[in-house]
């Protein structure tokens, strides 16, 4: 029967993957393109490509620092009901899920509509009386992108491992922000629903 449960809900999470997959790289695709084909601008255009490429290199410090997190010193926070600290310790247990929307979903997404960018920049710089030129500008502009997201990643991994627990705390505690105030109002309607029964 555990088997079955656990198969069933790998089959959920795995559509449920798909699905988000799905719907961001539209949102995000359709903002992205939005806000280039508004401006039209080389300028902003680069803006949005590199904005990208930042989203992807702190959910991949995010899917990093989840995996590398422990749960120890959060527990001593949990106990003490400091803010952000149970949302933490439920990712650090659901860390393979988090790092999986994290780096896969979120970062494979960025990859490709940030590639997307790099194309409608390269029109920019595109001159059909000067192949040559053309072909460089666009091999510079590419290199330029995929070596600040390589080199991104690399420094960003390096602050993950080393400062994991205050990293995924930190989101835990931002989350809160919005999660724990509904989990707040539900938690006081069960209180009231208790009192009333007495």
């Amino acid at each position: 029967m555990k088997r079955e449960g656990e198969k069933s809900k790998n089959i959920r999470w795995v559509v449920s993957i798909i699905l988000l997959s799905f719907f961001l790289s539209i949102l995000m695709q359709m903002l992205s393109d939005g806000v280039m084909e508004a401006s039209k601008n080389v300028i902003i255009a680069s803006l949005v490509v590199l904005t990208i490429v930042l989203i992807n290199i702190l959910f991949d410090v995010l899917g990093t620092a989840v995996t590398a997190a422990q749960e120890q010193p959060l527990n001593s926070m949990a106990s003490r009901k400091i803010m952000g600290s149970k949302l933490a310790i439920k990712m650090i247990k659901n860390a393979d899920k988090v790092s999986n929307v994290c780096n896969d979903v979120i970062g494979d997404i960025c990859g490709i509509i940030s590639g997307a960018g790099v194309a409608y920049i390269i029109v920019f710089f595109q001159n059909p009386n000067d192949s040559f030129s053309s072909a460089v500008a666009g091999l510079c502009i590419t290199g330029i992108i995929a070596s600040t997201t390589i080199g991104g990643k690399a420094i960003g991994k390096t602050i993950a491992i080393r400062y994991c627990n205050n990293i995924v705390f930190a989101t835990a505690k931002f989350l809160s922000i919005f999660i724990g105030h509904n989990h707040d109002k539900k938690s006081r309607k069960d209180k009231l629903r208790k009192r009333l029964k007495r």
